[in-house]
């Protein structure tokens, strides 16, 4: 058989991460656009100016935006605020900066660029102004980006917004014009990105980390002036300030979440709405949420009809709301959880109670979780109590928060460590893989193989937590998290195999090969390993070094060799 009847791929130069020979082309790296949303007597929200101003936004787009980036009346948010959306991009949008693939190939899962949805991160201000009509002044100053860098964004924010709101448009063409020249972001590196005389110095994680590892420490640049304002994560939140008053329930929010549950989460504020959603959507990390979720989401939404019809069963969703009006809109919804307003004191806040369903009717709902839903794995006392005594020694918040990531990481570890083992003995074994011979493939996934295993190697091996760990696993293969998960393995496998097959034959005689062939099996022979290069490039597959280059020489070198008249033809494709 021709060794060259299926795909591979080979890595892309670092240099083509960023190209600044093209206009806002390190901008849009980092931001799709800046957007500046008031509030007109006539027209209600408006986009009052897009930046860089030849982005293209939908009239969709621009709508949602304008209506996520203002709090609805029932928040009552004075001063400043701060929270974060996520919107789903129009259909046949694909604007990708040149290295995209390159980064989202390196990158944690769960930090690769959204496909099909922006987020956007918002800093209101609304302050009583005497000159303007309705008493206040109204602005939303807000970062859309296609990146879920929460604490790097709202760092950007607190810098820049209360500078804007003075200086209004110059300020804002000089920010952006700044982060024009930032570096494009390259997982593994740190980086310093100056913006407003001060230079923020951030580790773009790689997915080659390890989990839970240490947060990066400063750089030695003496160089440096200013000196860098170092951000210990891009992405991280407090999750003891989101999760304070559900800490009794964090195991069953975490099956929730790991099974795809439709969850709405009613809180007081957009800040304590999107905070939540992400800091849930986050505790199955390393485990990418392959549902959709919405941190702040509100009735004029363009997804709204299609969350909250009742003619079908609920989505896999995760909603953040603060209006009211959606505790009956939900009520056929089979999880909510009603937060009260989150106030950090010395103290442990207190604890919300799983209440019925049937309870959840009237507009004065009091906080609790809402649910029927029984966890297959019993509650963790030990993490309880150690964060209970955190609280009575006054620990503080951010070495709380480590506690509670440090044991998310370890349960989703826990159930995913026997997927991972299984996975990989699906894998064929090295040797399989011949110059002459189609790539073998994986092994299709058997869930009951797969269940039969976890006697001997399953989860109790790294885990102290007892419960009904199969009948987990059951219902993860039914939910979007499995399918996403297997799917992103299988295609990593795949192209191992396809790195591994280009790598054998490029070590095969292929000279030799076309001694004894004649002229039609040579050119089928050049047209497929050409039509394989390009796919190897075009997928940026990891290959040893030099192997495409030799591929590629081999190419030229066979076809000098030819009839003249068929070099002319193969040069020509």
């Amino acid at each position: 058989m021709n060794p060259f009847d299926a795909s591979g791929s080979p890595r892309r130069e670092e240099a083509e991460r960023g190209d600044s020979r093209c206009p806002w082309a390190r901008f849009s790296c980092w931001l799709e656009c800046v957007c500046v949303v008031t509030f007109d007597l006539e027209l209600g929200q408006a986009i009052e100016l897009v930046y860089p101003q030849d982005v293209k936004l939908t009239e969709k787009e621009k709508t949602s935006i304008c209506y996520l980036s203002f709090p609805d009346s029932y928040s009552g948010c004075l001063g400043d605020t701060q929270f974060s959306f996520r919107l789903r991009q129009s259909v046949g949008r694909r604007a990708v900066w040149r290295g995209e693939d390159v980064y989202n190939r390196d990158a944690p899962v769960t930090l690769q660029t959204e496909a099909s949805h922006f987020f956007g991160f918002v800093y209101f201000r609304q302050v009583k102004d005497v000159s303007v009509k309705r008493g206040y002044f109204q602005k939303s100053l807000v970062l859309v980006s296609r990146l879920p860098y929460t604490h790097l964004f709202n760092s950007l924010l607190q810098l820049v917004a209360p500078e804007f709101f003075e200086k209004l448009e110059p300020c804002l063409e000089t920010v952006c014009n700044e982060i024009d020249q930032w570096p494009p972001p390259v997982p593994g590196l740190t980086l310093n990105l100056p913006v407003m005389g001060v230079v923020l110095q951030v580790r773009i994680p790689s997915k080659s980390d390890k989990p839970g590892g240490s947060p990066i420490k400063q750089a030695a640049r003496e160089d440096l002036l200013p000196a860098p304002t170092l951000l210990p994560t891009i992405h991280e939140l407090d999750l003891f300030k989101c999760f304070q008053s559900v800490l009794v329930h964090l195991q069953m929010l975490w099956e929730l979440v790991l099974l795809g549950e439709p969850l709405v989460i009613m809180a007081p504020s957009p800040t304590v709405s999107s905070e939540t959603v992400l800091a849930l959507v986050s505790s199955i990390s390393p485990l990418k949420f392959c549902c959709d979720f919405r941190p702040y989401f509100t009735i004029h939404d363009s997804e709204f009809r299609e969350y909250t019809t009742r003619t079908q069963a609920p989505p896999s969703v995760v909603l953040g709301v603060t209006n009211p009006f959606f505790i009956k809109t939900f009520q056929s919804w089979p999880h909510v959880v009603r937060l009260g307003e989150i106030k950090m004191s010395g103290d442990l806040p207190k604890q919300v109670k799983v209440k019925k369903l049937s309870k959840l009717k009237t507009l004065d709902t009091k906080p609790g979780v809402y649910t029927a839903f029984r966890s297959f794995l019993h509650k963790d006392k030990i993490l309880i109590r150690r964060l209970l005594k955190g609280i009575q020694r006054k620990r503080p918040s951010e070495v709380q928060s480590a506690i509670i990531r440090r044991h998310l990481l370890e349960l989703t570890q826990s159930f995913i460590i026997p997927l991972e083992r299984y996975m990989a003995s699906l894998m064929p074994l090295q040797r399989s893989v011949t110059a002459w011979k189609t790539p073998p493939q994986v092994r299709p996934f058997s869930q009951d193989e797969f269940m039969s295993t976890l006697e001997h190697t399953g989860p109790q091996l790294t885990s102290m937590l007892k419960g009904d760990w199969m009948g987990l696993y059951r219902k993860f293969f039914r939910s979007p998290n499995f399918d996403g998960w297997y799917r992103q393995r299988h295609k990593e496998m795949t192209q191992k195999l396809e790195s591994l097959h280009l790598e054998v034959i490029c070590d095969a005689d292929l000279l030799g090969w076309t001694k004894d062939k004649s002229e039609v099996e040579i050119v089928d022979l050049i047209l497929k390993l050409r039509e394989k290069l390009m796919r190897a490039r075009r997928q940026h597959l990891q290959v040893r070094d030099g192997v495409l280059n030799k591929l590629d020489d081999f190419i030229h070198g066979v076809i000098g060799s030819l009839p003249k008249d068929l070099q002319t033809v193969l040069n020509a494709q």
